[in-house]
């Protein structure tokens, strides 16, 4: 494995890192043991960087990494979050991971998913999250005070130069990147660790692997080799988080972070040339659109939604049909109360996309 420098932290991390949000599910809950074991393996193989979150895995995540740590032999780093913004609800909600892991300190604490600069500014104010996690650090509960986002390059820019932080994490694929390549720049010309989330776009490149086959390089078997390589290559991205949901999928990743080899330019050019603005559109599956109140599985909609974008609307017939097993008339349930577009990481017009999708067979047929 890889290990490259975590900013000015001093910390060597895999190239390759442990998206803890994709752990499969036994029947209606999960086995911890079987999930650890894919963790364990992993840090087997030489993954030492773990991102887990509250409420990742209907709130399992953090207890099955606690699992796998118990057994892991190797050193590791520690990433999990907090959405809070009034500093003591954030600091009941790191004591509470601190316990659940079974850990000293959380090594990257993240103010999580900052979705604007007004966003940003409510985490900052006195009494509230950065103040809390600032505290905590001093009395040795985090290590390091990061970041998550999904906001713009020019969002991002602003943040990073307020020298607050000392790394992020940010959504960036082989789809998005011309849209967010300012703020990882920025990120590193200031010295921040780098950590990409959806380097896979949600699952869509594995899942469209003959629509993406453009992105693969002769150094590529297949177009998730083609994704992961292409982030783990970047000089500003120090790891790459990976959702793993099974040890054949650990394996096939951890590949990649043994033997990088960079994209040339002209293969650069020729991807950018093949994109178009509406990528940045394409839902990335994060899945917090989710509880809605009429129990409409919102992110399934979503993800169902890119196909369209991409041009082929019978296929999201299909995929609804075929692939999730849910009704299209569903979607006229929606009462458009805004919850899930207030919980959108990318701001996306989901109502409307709801509607268009309740008006898909018509314009199929």
């Amino acid at each position: 494995m890889i290990y490259k420098k975590y900013g000015k932290t001093g910390k060597e991390i895999s190239a390759i890192g442990f998206g803890g949000m994709r752990f499969p599910k036994t029947g209606d809950t999960y086995d911890h043991d079987k999930c650890a074991d894919i963790v364990v393996r992993a840090n087997e193989l030489g993954v030492n960087y773990f991102d887990t979150a509250p409420g990742y895995n209907d709130d399992h995540s953090e207890l099955i990494m606690s699992h796998a740590f118990k057994s892991m032999k190797k050193p590791f780093y520690v990433s999990t979050k907090s959405s809070r913004k009034d500093g003591s609800k954030l600091r009941e909600q790191l004591e509470t991971s601190l316990k659940r892991m079974n850990l000293e300190k959380i090594n990257f604490f993240h103010i999580w998913c900052i979705l604007s600069l007004d966003d940003y500014r409510s985490r900052m104010v006195k009494g509230g999250a950065y103040e809390a996690a600032l505290k905590a650090k001093e009395e040795g509960l985090i290590e390091h005070i990061v970041f998550s986002t999904h906001c713009t390059g020019d969002e991002i820019e602003t943040i990073v130069n307020e020298g607050c932080f000392e790394g992020m994490t940010v959504g960036y694929n082989i789809l998005n990147f011309p849209f967010r390549q300012k703020g990882l720049e920025a990120a590193y010309k200031k010295g921040l660790g780098i950590a990409t989330m959806n380097p896979l776009g949600g699952g869509l490149i594995p899942q469209k692997a003959d629509y993406f086959n453009f992105i693969k390089s002769e150094d590529d078997k297949n177009v998730v080799d083609a994704a992961l390589r292409f982030n783990a290559s970047h000089d500003e991205i120090t790891t790459v988080l990976a959702g793993m949901s099974s040890i054949d999928e650990v394996i096939q990743n951890c590949k990649v972070g043994d033997n990088l080899v960079k994209l040339d330019q002209n293969k650069l050019k020729e991807i950018e040339a093949r994109l178009f603005n509406s990528m940045d559109k394409l839902c990335t599956g994060c899945r917090y659109c989710e509880y809605c109140p009429k129990e409409i599985p919102v992110s399934k909609y979503m993800l169902s939604y890119n196909n369209h974008i991409l041009g082929n609307t019978q296929d999201v017939l299909d995929n609804l049909k075929n692939h999730w097993g849910i009704k299209q008339e569903d979607v006229k349930d929606c009462i458009e109360c805004g919850l899930c577009e207030g919980k959108c990481t990318q701001h996306l017009p989901i109502i409307s996309r709801l509607k268009e999708i309740g008006a898909f067979e018509e314009i199929s047929k």
